[in-house]
This record gives structure tokens, C-alpha cells and sequence, in this order.
């Protein structure tokens, strides 16, 4: 038994080694960064950020460069985007989540200036470094604060997610949202909206689904397999059992918590972040278990929208979220037509069906 006690503390003490490195390493680079003179705000540490990931597809509009690679291959890829370096890319459909993060980041700043606890935002692509120039420009013309890059060169970018300690990964590539997801990492596909929308430069607004998004798709389930009746009748009789969490549970988490550092400022009424749920759920029938299970994680929601079965995309309309997740591609549909960039979940039973149908 003791032998067997050894070994088994044997990795414990390598992961105790480990983050004991890592923090004299930071340690190390904020001291090195401290004695330089600059204007920018050094970047936080991963353990204390809210680490943003989004692809260069997400962030800039590169329909014409795909175009060009899946037609005519990597380097006439590559060669194109050196020839345009110089060519300001268009934004994307997270351009301007990006920026309302960034506006986050500067009222945390004014309050808080010696906090790390706020976005870090990282450009996280496949690309290859010989790209990296075009990007760089177009950031910088932007004005973005985006300092770290991760350039895979074709390569997968989970483990560098993983690395980085992220919440959140925005991408336009179904595949690797999937492999994001199953590794555990709060992900989803990011689409452009059909039409121009003015958004909030000084609030932030995420709009989350419930079921399979925020909550477990335990529920959906029930709907799935045995109908709405029945379904009605299972939250009901579990009404005051909280739901497991779903895979974006942690980032309304993330968003709360620093909405809560602009509260103890007396900022409530002028916090920049607004969260919203936009559920296809009956309130009277079925809305009492998913409030309850909130209040139960001591999470608020600025705005609880039960539609009933309703579209979703008028109500998004009126609330012009600089993101809307929901795990039903028809939901993500119905919200683009009418102007709202909709990001997909590819989480639990729905995506079962929407593979059958």
C-alpha cells in the first residue's frame, strides 16, 4: 500500500513542479516587462483572463482567400495573401464582439488598473506564418489588442486552446468547434449576418439559447424522444432540481463575475455588459426550472426572454446582440436573416437529428 501511495503521488507532485514553473516563468517576463517603457497594457496571465479565442475567419471577412485555397491550393493561398499584405482586410463576424470586448477592457481598466481579471483576446489560426503580416497590418489598422497569435500552419489548435486556458473559441470551421467541444473547451461556429446592423460601441450584449447551451440538453432529450407533453410534465415534477451545466454555462459565469467588479463600483446602471436568454421554452409550463437553476449557480441574467416556440430572430432584432449561441442550426438561420450574427453550439441531442434529417 505505501509503495502504491508513492507512485500515485508521484504526478501530483509533477503538476505542483509544473505551475510552480509556470509562475516563476510569468514572474520572470512581467519583471522583464515592467522595466520597459511603453503605452500598452501588458497582456494578463492566462490564469487570471477570460481568454478569448477566435480564428482569422472569424475575425476578418477572408471569403475570397478560402475561395482561393480550397480552388487552387496552399501556395497560390499563401502567395495571395503576401501579394495583399498591404490590403486591409474587411471585418468578420466577430469583429465587433471583439471590439465590444475591448470597450469591456477599458472601463475595467479605469476602474480597476492593476486587475488582470478581464478579456485576453488571442488570434487562433491555421494559417501559416507567412500570412501573419497581412494580419498584423489589419489589426493594427483597426486598433485592436490583440497581441498574442497562434499560427498552427495547418495543424489542429486544440492544444494550444488548451494551453492558453481558454473560454471561449470562435471559429468558422465546423470541424474544429467539434473537436473544441469534445475536448471540453466552450466553442461555436460563427456566422455573418444577411444584413448590416449598427451595433453598441459601449455595451456589450451576448445572448445565450438555454437547453444544450447554458444547461445540459437533459431536458431536450425528454422533448426529443417523447414530446412536448411529456416534456412539460418532467420539468415540472423537477422543477426545483437544477439542471447540469451545458457547454457556454462558464463563459455567462466569465461575464457575470466582471459584471459584478463594475457593481461594487456603483456602475450597475452603466455596466457594459448585457446578458440576455432567448429560449424557445414556455415560461408558465417550463420556465420556473431554468430561473431556479440559475439563482441556484448565483448567476444573473440581465434579460429572460420565453418565446414559446416563436422565432427567435424578431426578439434578436430588438436586442441586436453582438452574438446570439443556440445549438439549432434553423435557430442560427432564422437569426442571420434578419441581421443577427448567430454562432452555433454543436452540443447534444440536436445535432443527432439535424445529422438524420
Amino acid at each position: 500500500m505505501s509503495g502504491s501511495g508513492s507512485e500515485e503521488s508521484q504526478p501530483s507532485q509533477a503538476v505542483d513542479d509544473g505551475q510552480q514553473e509556470a509562475e516563476q516563468d510569468w514572474a520572470a517576463a512581467k519583471a522583464f516587462y515592467d522595466n520597459q517603457v511603453t503605452q500598452r497594457v501588458r497582456p494578463p496571465k492566462p490564469q487570471n483572463a477570460i481568454t478569448v479565442a477566435v480564428s482569422s475567419r472569424a475575425l476578418f471577412n477572408l471569403v475570397e482567400e478560402q475561395r482561393i485555397y480550397e480552388e487552387q491550393g496552399l501556395e497560390k493561398y499563401v502567395e495571395y495573401q503576401q501579394k495583399n499584405e498591404n490590403v486591409i482586410l474587411k471585418p468578420g463576424p466577430a469583429f465587433y464582439f471583439v471590439k465590444a470586448l475591448e470597450h469591456v477592457n477599458a472601463r475595467l481598466l479605469e476602474l480597476y488598473p492593476d486587475d488582470e481579471e478581464r478579456f485576453d483576446i488571442v488570434l487562433m489560426t491555421n494559417n501559416h506564418a507567412q500570412v501573419g503580416v497581412r494580419l498584423i497590418n489589419s489589426i493594427n489598422h483597426y486598433g485592436l489588442t490583440i497581441e498574442r497569435f497562434c499560427m498552427t500552419g495547418g495543424e489542429s489548435p486544440i492544444g494550444y486552446l488548451t494551453a492558453y486556458l481558454t473560454n471561449l473559441y470562435l471559429s468558422a470551421d465546423c470541424d474544429k468547434v467539434q473537436e473544441a467541444i469534445q475536448a471540453g473547451i466552450a466553442s461555436a461556429t460563427i456566422f455573418t449576418a444577411n444584413k448590416g446592423v449598427v451595433y453598441s460601441d459601449t455595451q456589450l450584449r451576448v445572448a445565450f439559447d438555454g437547453d444544450a447551451v447554458i444547461f445540459s440538453d437533459e431536458s431536450e432529450q425528454i422533448f426529443k424522444e417523447q414530446g412536448l407533453d411529456r416534456f412539460f410534465e418532467h420539468e415540472q415534477l423537477n422543477e426545483n432540481k437544477p439542471l447540469a451545466q451545458g457547454p457556454l454555462k462558464g463563459f455567462l459565469e466569465d461575464l457575470g463575475k466582471l459584471q459584478k467588479k463594475f457593481y461594487a463600483k456603483n456602475e450597475r446602471l452603466n455596466c457594459p455588459i448585457r446578458t440576455y436568454l432567448v429560449t424557445a421554452r414556455s415560461a408558465a409550463s417550463s420556465g420556473a426550472r431554468v430561473l431556479k437553476t440559475l439563482r441556484s449557480w448565483g448567476l444573473e441574467i440581465d434579460e429572460a426572454l420565453f418565446l414559446a416556440g416563436a422565432p427567435k430572430g424578431p426578439v434578436l432584432v430588438k436586442i441586436c446582440p453582438h452574438i446570439f449561441f443556440d445549438d439549432q442550426m434553423f435557430h442560427i438561420e432564422g437569426a442571420q436573416k434578419l441581421g443577427t450574427i448567430a454562432a452555433h453550439v454543436p452540443y447534444g441531442i440536436a445535432q443527432k437529428h439535424q445529422k438524420s434529417t
